[in-house]
């Protein structure tokens, strides 16, 4: 879509939708790449297509090519860009965890040590001590691969349960996660052994799918059953929550704010960034809102903020707000 007017320029297939209570379509963020996009599809179709004009280049599927079973709510990822590499999760236990050529599509390496289900959180790459690694969250276990083999690094325990879906956090030897389902949240140091020792392991922040945001020493995000929070990267500790000002939703954050928004309304809420308090500066709601979300759906894209433009998405509506200061 033409960013200016919001007129379509191409659209192209993704595979077969897949069809829940929850809602229909596609759960990942697409890659771009150079002169590609990279989306992963509901039922675990790979796109690779061009910019240009939306014809595909290649296309893989997680099921018929590595034998991966589609996951209850659906594969979620966002795949990962790295250098020649797409890294992505079929989940099948000889390829949990695969890195294909972004070019030809073609199989690199395959991950087959992971002892845990790969569903939902995405995987982000790192560098520590002048190495790279890929972390990954799994529903019960932390890893970190090396990115020119896929063999494991290094793993720490999770507890995961149903769903696991925030995406890791890493900062100056440290990656933070978090999942709901009463599960909590979790902060791990990087050792120089190549292994990672529990810095602190607590229920303060129990992030469910709208993510969780560091900003400088603190972390922002809505917890279950807390409300929305603010804490301590280092410690784990609550500086501050607000439950009664906005309800359960997703994060972004631009120039100081936090965006935050509400799934069961759509509501926006801009936000200071500050280990202050919650700080309000004002709040949105799109209209009109979908008529077509199932019966069990929210409004859980996550808002998007861009050259100064705020853009967000309920199921066939896209909304674009001018937000530059």
């Amino acid at each position: 879509m033409d960013v200016t007017s919001g007129q379509q320029i191409w659209q192209t297939p993704l595979g077969n939708r897949l069809e829940n209570g929850w809602g229909d379509g596609p759960r990942g963020t697409p890659a771009v790449d150079g002169d590609h996009v990279y989306c992963m599809g509901g039922q675990g179709e790979l796109v690779c297509a061009r910019i240009s004009d939306g014809s595909i280049a290649w296309q893989k599927n997680m099921q018929e090519d590595f034998s991966g079973k589609i996951p209850n709510w659906g594969y979620c990822e966002s795949v990962l860009i790295d250098g020649d590499q797409v890294v992505c999760c079929p989940g099948n236990n000889a390829a949990a965890i695969v890195a294909l050529n972004k070019k030809t599509g073609e199989t690199i390496w395959s991950n087959g040590e992971v002892d845990s289900q790969v569903d939902y959180s995405s995987i982000i790459k790192i560098n520590f001590q002048g190495k790279s690694q890929y972390i990954k969250l799994c529903a019960n276990e932390l890893v970190g691969l090396d990115p020119d083999t896929g063999s494991m690094i290094w793993t720490s325990d999770w507890p995961g349960q149903t769903a696991v879906v925030p995406t890791p956090i890493f900062d100056a030897g440290f990656v933070f996660v978090s999942s709901g389902y009463g599960v909590g949240c979790k902060l791990v140091k990087l050792l120089a052994t190549m292994d990672a020792e529990t810095v602190y392991d607590n229920t303060n922040m129990k992030n469910h799918h709208g993510g969780v945001l560091l900003v400088g020493d603190h972390l922002y995000g809505y917890s279950d059953g807390v409300g929305w929070t603010c804490m301590k990267f280092l410690t784990g500790e609550i500086v501050w929550n607000e439950k009664s000002a906005l309800g359960k939703g997703a994060i972004a954050y631009a120039d100081g704010m936090l965006y935050c928004l509400e799934e069961n309304t759509g509501t926006v809420a801009l936000v200071e960034a500050s280990s202050s308090g919650w700080n309000e500066h004002g709040r949105l709601t799109p209209k009109p809102l979908s008529e077509n979300r199932s019966a069990r759906g929210k409004v859980w894209t996550h808002p998007v903020i861009c050259n100064g433009k705020l853009y967000l998405r309920d199921q066939e509506f896209v909304y674009c707000y001018d937000v530059k200061p």
